[in-house]
């Protein structure tokens, strides 16, 4: 017989651990229909001589909502190797949505993604209301990966309550209402539920988001609805310190654990030199919860991102900063930095123990003032040394001098290589947060794929490439129940990608591009060393650039 694809004398690295071998890999009707020796024919041959063959990678959070709307390819995760994505993180999405209040969802995205309002307003199409209607509307446009949704909690309860949401808990018939819908997502093929707790998370009008509001009865009904359907995974933002599990985020957990009764996936676990035991306490005490299905979410890249201050998303975390976020027109935003009760409480925010105030992580990236440029490259703690002030002074004086055009980058987590060594070798731990969908004018780290296996098992050898790959693939792919996906096996979908392992890798500093819708600029993250992707069995990237395959699809629980 005559394969449609045959891929031959790759090293096979098939998601589960077990060790790599050679063999070829024969790929027929989308499925993968031989692994070994093979001597039969294929209408394409692709030679995977000193190449990895392994299966297409999962991200299982993208904040890709809005983007699939303009972006089918859903670049740059196309780029590293990803075949599948997972999206509807945070408690935040656009459906169900009434056409009524699309503009509330939209500011959702804006407060809690950082994405520009201009390019959602001209990128979302709006061709659903529901959330089945969403799904259908996606797999509509003939993606290029495959797609996977939660059902984000705060449009379900905007949908029953309308502004109310933003405000309270739901009543009792309310809730029963949120938790039907939430059933029929899950029904439609949502693979779980998604909420948030953290402070940073302010939706429309600089209130808390949606979900934020929701009662400990709200999600005993919510976590029920999996329950009874014995399916589906909850994802949580829960540490509002990050990597710091406090007694009633604890309490939180396995609240969630015991009334659904099924995998929880918490955020964010970054190794913090600031707090250098916080990592390790939390994953002691959250021993107990991880042996009945806690999931903790890390990445494998040191975070480093820009801070644009006409979108102040890295400082939403401090309640100082509220006001930013309510009135975002220029001149309201400038009236705020120089207004000096603004700055006192900016500082006494500083002085709790939880939040940022080492002013030698913030550089100035770029400044548009001539005057301005000398600066680019030091630090805010030098400039305000240099200048006799102090950081916040400094920062918000240089932020007012450039018109509020000056970009910094932050240098925040993950940068001790022995604490992110011991975290990627905890299998309890979810290798995750791509979030290519989200900041997208501050930074990208959706080639955390390929960073992973170019600077973590190449270059330092921390993983294994057996155990790099398989929390890469079947590890999402297990805990979320995608079950024809993760493992290069017979029968299961042809999702491949096939990399050198010479070179595979990615920087962990992103490249601007300015092409979201209306020319928008976006920081992106390209690859190295990803020679084919392969999607349902067609070739969607290949020896460096996408192909006009569209054989991606809705991905249903």
């Amino acid at each position: 017989m005559a394969y449609d694809l045959l891929i031959k004398n790759g090293t096979v690295v098939d998601g589960t651990g077990a060790a790599a071998r050679r063999a070829d890999v024969a790929i027929s009707g989308g499925k993968i229909a031989e692994i070994g020796k093979i001597t039969e024919s294929a209408t394409r041959t692709i030679d995977a001589g000193d190449l990895v063959v392994a299966p297409g990678f999962i991200d299982p959070h993208t904040h890709y909502d809005a983007q699939i709307c303009w972006d089918g390819a859903v670049t740059p995760s196309s780029w590293h190797g990803v075949t599948s994505v997972v999206m509807g993180n945070c408690g935040v999405g656009i459906a169900p949505c009434k056409p009524g209040t699309r503009d509330v969802a939209m500011r959702d995205l804006v407060n809690v993604e950082a994405i520009p309002y201009e390019v959602l307003n001209a990128g979302i199409t709006w061709d659903w209301e529901t959330f089945p209607q969403y799904l259908d509307a996606a797999q509509a446009r003939n993606p290029s990966l495959n797609l996977a949704f939660l059902a984000p909690l705060t449009p379900f309860r905007h949908y029953v309550m309308g502004e109310a949401s933003m405000e309270r808990a739901a009543t009792a018939e309310e809730t029963h209402k949120i938790k039907a819908l939430l059933g029929e997502a899950v029904d439609a093929g949502a693979f779980g539920i998604s909420t948030t707790i953290l402070n940073q998370h302010v939706g429309f009008g600089g209130r808390p988001l949606a979900c934020r509001n929701a009662s400990r009865e709200e999600l005993k009904a919510y976590a029920n609805a999996l329950r009874e359907r014995g399916k589906g995974a909850i994802e949580i933002a829960l540490t509002r310190q990050i990597a710091v599990l406090d007694d009633e985020q604890y309490e939180l957990l396995d609240f969630l654990l015991t009334e659904s009764g099924r995998p929880v996936t918490f955020l964010a676990l970054f190794d913090r030199d600031d707090i250098p035991e916080a990592v390790r306490n939390t994953m002691r005490k959250a021993a107990p919860l991880l042996k009945r299905g806690a999931r903790p979410q890390t990445s494998p890249l040191p975070l480093t991102r820009e801070i644009n201050m006409r979108n102040p998303f890295s400082f939403a975390a401090f309640p100082s900063w509220n006001r930013l976020f309510v009135d975002k027109s220029k001149a309201a935003q400038a009236a705020a930095y120089a207004d000096p009760s603004f700055r006192n409480q900016f500082r006494e925010d500083l002085k709790k123990p939880a939040n940022f105030g080492n002013w030698s992580r913030i550089n100035v990236h770029e400044a548009k003032s001539p005057d301005l440029k000398r600066l680019e490259g030091m630090s805010i703690a030098d400039i305000a040394r240099e200048q006799g002030k102090d950081g916040v002074d400094a920062f918000l004086d240089l932020t007012l001098k450039d018109d509020l055009d000056i970009e910094f980058t932050v240098q925040s987590f993950n940068t001790r290589v022995d604490r992110m060594t011991e975290i990627l070798n905890d299998k309890s731990v979810l290798i995750a947060l791509g979030d290519g969908g989200a900041h997208v004018d501050m930074l990208c780290d959706a080639g955390y794929p390929t960073f992973l296996l170019g600077t973590w098992v190449r270059e330092r050898q921390a993983l294994s490439i057996e155990e790099g790959v398989r929390r890469l693939t079947s590890d999402p792919a297990d805990l979320f129940g995608i079950k024809d996906r993760g493992r290069l096996q017979v029968g299961m979908a042809a999702d491949v990608a096939i990399f050198d392992p010479a070179t595979i890798g990615s920087s962990n500093r992103g490249e601007r591009r300015f092409d979201l819708p209306g020319g928008a600029k976006r920081m992106v993250m390209p690859s190295r060393g990803v020679e084919h992707t392969i999607v349902n069995g067609e070739p969607t990237w290949t020896k460096g650039g996408l192909t006009e395959a569209k054989a991606g699809a809705v991905l249903r629980s």
